[in-house]
């Protein structure tokens, strides 16, 4: 049976998060606050006034709304251990 030295492995290093646990909380409260409001103002757009709406800007903020949530969510569940 060949060592694991021959094979060319090392000894591991141990990964961790790029981002402190201490600031899941925080991030996770921005994050999800500032979709809410992308999410309601995407919704009130596309309920509003036709006239001065375009597709870039309803596209752009609809991007950036899931996108918030999605990584907000994220840090949700870090926050509270459930590492995804």
């Amino acid at each position: 049976m060949a060592s694991l030295r021959a094979v060319g492995v090392g000894p591991s290093i141990p990964v961790g998060s790029p981002v402190p646990p201490v600031l899941y909380p925080p991030l996770a409260t921005v994050l999800l606050l500032g979709a809410a409001v992308a999410a309601a103002r995407f919704a009130a757009a596309l309920h509003g006034e036709k006239r001065g709406s375009s597709i870039v800007a309803d596209v752009t903020l609809g991007v950036l709304a899931s996108s918030m949530a999605g990584v907000g969510t994220l840090f949700l569940l870090a926050w509270t251990g459930l590492y995804v």
